[in-house]
């Protein structure tokens, strides 16, 4: 569900409205306070394929362990086993830059690292090797957790319907509940993958920074205005008809886009379902081979 798409603040998106409605916010008819709950609503609408994946690893004491701020729903989780510490020093003016990247810079699309990588990644040194959890500790010392174990977590609010770990068998099992994670185990570190909530470091309310999406935002905070214009007894009942007509057409290209498999995805259904029909038509007729 990674996405890699641009974002910006509420504040962006009511200054490019400001724009266009220009005399109404002169005359003080624009409140962004009754604005906000419609970009949200629309964040909600265009569903979870907008929100950026993150990785975390928790550190469960006494069985518990506090979900990040901006947990929104899990994608999958792991017990994470053993680890070694991995440090880089400066040699005077010299950085060695022979240890593999743990940490992609931003932007970064190269198919071993993740472009949204912040303290916690998922990489691979190389094609022909696993992927391995690195978790950053200092400016130079990384954790490197190479083996994991699996973890059934059980069904609930906050997880995804393809979630692997509903039906995973494990010894180790999780419950998510009221911003924690519950464990089975007393301690030790659990890995999730999740979907983040729209916000930013500041908390402050973030929303899709597309062509496509941008429309919806700006059309969907232009008929709320001219509601509450209406109901305050201003005559914009011609404005507020054009405003809906053209809201819906918005809304369309914008889920549209948002709903539209890129090519990896795309991908990974068609071998899914070769390997349906190879199971169904050519696998069954292989012939078994008998002792004697």
């Amino acid at each position: 569900m990674s996405v890699s798409h641009k974002y910006r603040t509420f504040d962006q998106l009511l200054e490019d409205v400001t724009v266009d409605f220009r005399t109404y916010a002169l005359e003080g008819m624009i409140e962004p306070q009754q604005l906000i709950k419609v970009a949200v609503r629309v964040n909600y609408d265009l569903g979870l394929r907008i929100q950026r994946t993150k990785h975390a690893i928790i550190d469960i004491e006494n069985s518990k362990g506090k979900l990040p701020t901006d947990f929104n729903v899990l994608n999958f989780g792991a017990v994470c086993g053993t680890y070694f510490v991995n440090s880089t020093l400066p040699s005077g003016t010299h950085i060695d830059t022979t240890q593999p990247k743990y940490i992609p810079e931003p932007g970064n699309t190269g198919p071993c690292e993740d472009p949204e990588c912040n303290d916690v990644c998922v990489v691979q040194n190389c094609p022909e090797k696993p992927f391995m959890v690195i978790q950053k500790i200092g400016a130079a010392s990384f954790r490197e957790y190479e083996y994991m174990m699996p973890l059934r977590i059980k069904d609930g609010v906050g997880i995804e319907c393809d979630c692997p770990n509903i039906r995973m068998q494990s010894v180790d099992t999780a419950e998510i509940k009221d911003g924690f994670i519950l464990t089975n185990f007393t301690s030790g570190k659990v890995y999730i993958s999740y979907q983040g909530s729209m916000e930013d470091e500041g908390g402050n309310l973030i929303v899709l920074d597309h062509p496509y999406c941008n429309e919806y935002y700006e059309y969907a905070l232009k008929q709320r205005i001219l509601e509450n214009m209406v109901m305050a007894g201003e005559q914009v009942i011609n404005q507020l008809q054009f405003m809906e007509q053209k809201l819906k057409a918005a809304r369309n290209n914008a889920l549209g886009f948002v709903n539209t498999p890129d090519f990896a995805e795309m991908r990974k259904i068609w071998t899914v379902n070769r390997r349906a029909q190879y199971d169904n038509y050519y696998n069954m007729f292989k012939s078994t081979p008998t002792n004697g």
